[in-house]
């Protein structure tokens, strides 16, 4: 039936590269009116990059672009808005301290004649229309006091009642619960028989499956499949994304690996039913010395939210930290550190000094311990060039700003800021995450050298291939709530997808 109409949105062969590298390579893609089309791939198969270029975001690009038939090129994403087109963007982009009816009418709010904002309408017309999304909040409260998923909720709203004739939405049920997923697509089902054409793009297949008419599967910046979602299944999807029986890959982890039989080194930390309002449900584990726990999940699974509990940044609703066989709560990022818990975040930005030396983002964890009143610049520097030697971080100039390094150089660095403290217990976030093949290949030796000086490790990652090269045992984490164990097993990247 769609092939006797036109599309609403194509797509010819387009490419686009990022610092000589290409994100898409003569990617073709078409939506229909009345629509839902959804979109699945790997992390940087180049799903987020396609729907940027239509949103507006990635201008420049080579291909052919064509909105209702006429070739067109978007400039921003106002001249993306103005032709009808609409992104809920992976990264909540609402306005915190404003409140909930100025985030649902961002930069569209009602005016008079003389242009002043109708405040009591906007109020109106904003409950009227979370109220048709099932959402009843007081329009006029502030957006940041709301739960996360709810202010993912209202975000998703402004935009599916923006009047958008294409609508493109990425991972947006990461942060929201089952009954909530159900309200989305309920609304979206509702907007295809309208006739506006969605695109859907979720790690999580099954959601893909249950609302999508058509989904396409990318991987390695290519299109490389388009099927009705009737025809076809979760496993088929899974095979294609990673590449089985297709072209090889880089790194290809879709043969079983076989995990080690469990640590039998003493308990470094237990979890015991750890909760946090949406994100978190229910969550128990331990770690051992001499272990590399690896907890996989989709974004929004709830990753980030342990990371934090464990660090001390949050705080749980409920459920035990014991470390060592001693409950703790820690009331601060340094009660966890005094604890012996260290944290590598996702974000090396969030703990480093980009326009200071090198030595002195090596030894700010324990300036401390090396000067009661005065700073010891050359205790420091000593300090810093054991790290640097023992780390291999290139190049081994101490004296340099951190800026000038590369990224996994820096990464290196925020390693050897724990490791002159050094903790019981390490967690890493995507510790690989946007390094090249011999910067990760550098962390992993570093990983299991540490876990040979007896060190309990948690690595946290969305990628599976990171948590397969790293841990001896992996949690499956899958919307805030542990739902697989592997251990003693053999173990794939496909399983591991299977799982999450």
């Amino acid at each position: 039936m769609q092939q006797a109409r036109s599309p609403i949105l194509e797509l010819q062969g387009i490419t686009k590269s990022f610092g000589g590298v290409e994100a898409l390579r003569g990617v073709d893609f078409a939506l229909y009116a009345g629509e839902i089309h959804g979109l699945v791939g790997e992390n940087g198969a180049g799903k987020s990059t396609l729907m940027k270029i239509i949103a507006g975001v990635h201008p420049e690009f080579s291909g052919r672009f064509l909105v209702n038939g006429q070739e067109t090129r978007f400039r921003s994403a106002r001249d993306a808005h103005a032709a009808g087109i609409a992104m809920v963007h992976q990264e909540l982009s609402v306005a915190p301290d404003l409140t909930v009816a100025e985030n649902v009418f961002l930069g569209n709010q009602p005016t008079n004649r003389l242009g002043i904002v109708q405040w009591r309408r906007m109020a109106r017309e904003a409950g009227e229309q979370l109220a048709r999304f099932g959402i009843n909040v007081d329009p006029m409260s502030r957006l940041g006091d709301l739960p996360i998923g709810l202010q993912q909720l209202i975000e998703i709203a402004r935009v599916l009642f923006s009047g958008a004739r294409i609508v493109i939405l990425d991972e947006p049920t990461s942060a929201l619960s089952p009954p909530e997923v159900e309200r989305l697509f309920t609304t979206l089902r509702r907007l295809r028989d309208e006739g506006t054409g969605i695109v859907f793009i979720s790690h999580f297949i099954e959601d893909i499956l249950r609302v999508s008419d058509t989904v396409t599967v990318f991987r390695n910046g290519r299109k490389v499949a388009e099927t009705a979602s009737a025809a076809t299944t979760k496993g088929a999807l899974i095979e294609a994304m990673i590449g089985r029986g297709g072209e090889v890959l880089e790194h290809s982890y879709t043969d079983d690996l076989s995990l080690p039989k469990p640590s039998d080194g003493p308990v470094v930390l237990k979890v015991d039913q750890l909760s946090l309002a949406r994100s978190l449900q229910d969550v128990s584990f331990e770690a051992r010395a001499g272990e590399v726990l690896g907890i996989y999940g989709f974004m929004g699974c709830g990753q980030q939210e342990l990371s934090r509990i464990l660090f001390g940044k949050l705080k749980p609703d409920s459920g035990a930290l014991i470390v060592d066989g001693a409950a703790k709560s820690f009331a601060s990022t340094a009660a966890a550190r005094r604890a012996g818990v260290a944290l590598v975040p996702e974000s090396r930005r969030a703990m480093l000094f980009h326009q200071e030396p090198v030595y002195k983002n090596v030894s700010i964890s324990i300036l401390d311990r090396i000067s009661a009143l005065l700073l010891k610049p050359a205790r420091e520097r000593e300090i810093a060039k054991h790290q640097v030697e023992q780390l291999q971080i290139r190049p081994p100039v101490v004296a340099l700003d951190l800026g000038m390094l590369s990224g996994g150089n820096q990464q290196k660095v925020a390693l050897a800021k724990w490791l002159t403290y050094p903790p019981k217990l390490l967690v890493l976030c995507e510790p690989t995450r946007g390094m090249d093949v011999g910067a990760k290949n550098d962390v992993i030796n570093i990983v299991r050298d540490l876990r040979a000086r007896g060190l309990a490790i948690i690595v946290l990652s969305t990628e599976p291939e990171t948590v397969l090269s790293l841990a001896d045992r992996i949690l499956v984490l899958k919307r805030g709530a542990l739902v697989r164990e592997f251990t003693n097993e053999p173990v794939s990247k496909d399983r591991l997808l299977e799982a999450a």
